[in-house]
């Protein structure tokens, strides 16, 4: 079944309000590295990315808040 473009504009509106997007370069042959982590770890690539990037942030962001 086709998707209406009343449809299509409606996600994008509400991937618009309610997500940021960043672009991610690797370097040839990474990619898969990465997918294959990632199914190893029962995660889409985008989650499997998200959580590594939050797991990094997460102690600079308390030791700020010790400050």
């Amino acid at each position: 079944m086709a998707v209406s473009r009343a449809q299509m504009k409606a996600v994008q509106r509400y991937e618009t309000e309610n997500y940021d997007k960043i672009l991610l370069r690797v370097r040839k042959g990474d990619r898969e590295a990465i997918q294959d982590a990632a199914e190893r770890a029962g995660k889409s690539m985008n989650k499997f990315i998200i959580d590594a990037v939050m797991d990094a942030v997460k102690p600079l962001e308390e030791a700020e808040t010790e400050e």
